[in-house]
């Protein structure tokens, strides 16, 4: 998983994906410190904030490739089985062609013992292919009806056998390909956490430490704006919760929906009672997994990374997510940020490449990078404007 802390230009956006990028004291804060540590006049090494930056990338890059990865592994999954398949039902129509084969050489041989005039049928046996024997149809003009039957079986079987020999060639070179790509976004993967390793082993102490308070600023501030999210989800629901009963004063009756967890628009679907009961087994999984490793590729249960988590704390609720980000981003209904219930997924940068379960109050849970372990964090952690959508699930 990346380390997400590359700096972004804010970009037009549909209206409740991602709202605009704001100047932050942490930015301000992280240029401050960065220019202490620059390299003294003369020194070629990159200043502290270079390095940052870099390592950032680095880990942003290994996280797309990553999930490229996922990608390929679960294809080449299904290719495998599939090829499997194919290769099994090509070795039982060969079975059924050698016995067909077989079935016609023991007729050749009985024309030709007792010179029964036949010994023409001894010809489909030489045919190469399904044509060579459609050519010497004529042939079966002169076969008994058992003969013909024979004849049928055999030139069914040699269609069929071709066509699924065709068909798993076919399917071994897709194969070959994908393996290809998994093998190129694996090697990827491995080079530029590597190079994120190099570049933080050349660090002093004194770098690091300074590297460290960066890092504690900005998660402050994301605890800030978290805190600031919780609050107007808040105020939303009150107000929402005083317009149903001033409308259920005004009908005579309770106003459909005021049930908890019932926000949403004229064009977001409220998050119902199942939903609810759905996102308490998300949560309830994915917070018993706080503490476990982030390793790339990984669904569990002893590590994960980002994808990996939300699929597995999912489908504890009985729900199944596609594998990658760029499929869970398209596994439900995109809501507001302002919106967002416990259990939406909360999907980051603009290839979405990063995916957390959100948790209330500005916060959630997610595998956040190499070297770190599932935590809770505040979706702000980079950030608003890396913020790319939140999707409800089920």
């Amino acid at each position: 998983m990346a380390s997400h802390r590359k700096s972004r230009t804010p970009g037009a956006r549909v209206a409740g994906i991602r709202t605009p990028a704001l100047a932050t004291a942490a930015l301000t804060s992280v240029a401050l410190l960065s220019q202490t540590a620059d390299a003294a006049p003369g020194d070629d090494r990159p200043s502290l904030e270079e390095v940052e930056k870099k390592v950032g990338d680095l880990y942003r890059q290994a996280e797309s490739a990553t999930e490229k990865y996922n990608a390929a592994k679960e294809k080449t999954t299904k290719q495998r089985k599939e090829v499997d398949t194919l290769l099994d039902d090509v070795a039982q129509r060969t079975q059924k062609l050698n016995e067909a084969r077989a079935e016609l050489g023991s007729y050749a041989a009985a024309q030709y013992r007792t010179g029964a005039g036949m010994p023409d049928t001894a010809t489909f046996l030489l045919a190469e292919t399904p044509q060579d024997v459609f050519d010497q149809r004529q042939v079966l003009d002169r076969m008994t009806g058992r003969q013909k039957a024979a004849v049928d079986d055999y030139v069914s079987q040699q269609t069929e056998t071709m066509k699924k020999r065709q068909e798993a060639t076919e399917s071994l070179r897709t194969l070959t390909e994908t393996q290809g790509d998994l093998k190129t976004a694996k090697a990827t993967v491995q080079k530029k956490l590597a190079d994120a390793r190099e570049l933080l082993s050349e660090l002093t102490a004194e770098e690091k430490a300074r590297l460290a308070a960066i890092e504690k600023r900005k998660q402050q501030e994301a605890a800030r704006k978290a805190a600031e999210l919780a609050r107007q989800q808040a105020e939303q629901e009150q107000a929402e919760q005083q317009e149903r009963e001033e409308a259920a004063q005004q009908g005579g009756g309770s106003s459909e929906g005021s049930g908890s967890g019932s926000t949403g628009s004229a064009d977001t679907p409220p998050a119902d009672s199942s939903y609810a009961a759905k996102a308490e087994k998300v949560l309830a999984f994915a917070r018993a997994q706080i503490g476990k490793p982030y390793v790339w590729g990984a669904t569990g249960p002893g590590s994960y990374d980002c994808s990996g988590l939300t699929q597995a704390a999912w489908k504890a609720a009985g729900v199944s997510l596609p594998r990658t980000t760029y499929d869970q981003v398209n596994a439900g209904t995109t809501v507001p940020v302002s919106q967002a219930q416990p259990g939406d997924l909360v999907f980051f940068y603009d290839d979405v490449t990063h995916v957390g379960i959100y948790i209330g109050n500005g916060m959630m849970i997610h595998a956040p990078k190499p070297g770190a372990y599932v935590r809770e964090e505040s979706v702000y952690y980079d950030g608003e404007s890396a913020i790319h959508s939140i999707v409800r699930p089920a």
